[in-house]
């Protein structure tokens, strides 16, 4: 099925400018990136192509009819989408108060803008001189991460993987921008641990009182005293343990002598006569 073919059923055979760059695109593909290691058809490669040709200029397209006609599921469509437009080399532009809009989260835009710029700064400063202007903090993916990470501290839900399709990225690309951002700017990103519950807390020091040559208390103090007391309460738990046992073991061992049966002796009364040889005289 030929790129025309593809572009007629998909309803776009009519924008020519879309079937020139996908044309170019479909060309660009075949020579920089290998489609047979993420397990894409050509067909899909054009579908595809047609689809990054579409966002370029600004067409509407029609992704659901796409993947119906690829023949793959939604996931697995946005899979290949996002590999294949990182493979060639196409950058998707993600726009911060697009993004906040799209998912009602308008008031994070001026905190999304603070997070990204002091994440360059600290970033840069940790960097030589000779690779801080070869760095590129225009890719989506920095974009989708710190509007992430502003939604999580403001207590807001956002679809992660919706976000991560909108950013043309993987899962373990945006989990290491994001874990990279967190570390930096933890001061403003960082959510404060929740409080323990005293319960849980109280548990877990009497599973560690068992052995108090490895507790650690969490605030680092030393608890030499406080393991002597329990060292010798384990002690004397322990010796009482085993004399109730001692007393136990005692009177189970006289209980089975008492009913185990007496083996009896059988007494012979018959009294036994020598045997007298024939020819002898008594």
């Amino acid at each position: 099925m030929s790129l025309m073919d593809i572009a007629r059923k998909l309803g776009v055979c009519e924008s020519k400018q879309l079937v020139n760059k996908a044309a170019e695109l479909r060309r660009l593909a075949d020579i920089q990136f290998d489609s047979s290691i993420i397990g894409v058809g050509e067909i899909c490669k054009t579908i595809i192509c047609l689809e990054i040709a579409a966002s370029m200029i600004g067409f509407v397209f029609n992704r659901q009819a796409a993947i119906k006609l690829s023949g793959m599921s939604e996931k697995a469509y946005n899979r290949s989408f996002n590999s294949m437009q990182n493979g060639i080399g196409v950058k998707n532009k993600l726009d911060i108060r697009e993004l906040a809009i799209q998912f009602g989260c308008v008031r994070l835009i001026p905190f999304v803008h603070k997070a990204l710029s002091l994440y360059r700064e600290r970033f840069l400063a940790k960097l030589p001189l000779s690779r801080q202007s070869s760095t590129d903090f225009t890719r989506p993916v920095f974009n989708a991460a710190a509007f992430y990470l502003c939604a999580k501290k403001q207590k807001l839900k956002v679809d992660k993987l919706k976000l991560i399709e909108l950013a043309g990225t993987s899962e373990s690309e945006f989990s290491s921008v994001s874990t990279s951002m967190m570390d930096l700017c933890f001061d403003i990103l960082g959510i404060a641990k929740e409080k323990k519950d005293s319960k849980k807390i109280k548990g877990k020091r009497e599973l560690l009182d068992a052995l108090p040559e490895k507790r650690r208390l969490e605030d680092g103090d030393t608890c030499s005293s406080d393991d002597e007391t329990h060292e010798e309460k384990r002690k004397a738990d322990y010796g009482e343990w085993k004399s109730q046992v001692d007393r136990s073991n005692k009177r189970i061992k006289t209980q089975v002598l008492l009913l185990k049966p007496q083996l009896q002796v059988k007494l012979d009364f018959v009294k036994r006569v020598p045997k007298i040889k024939t020819g002898q005289s008594p």
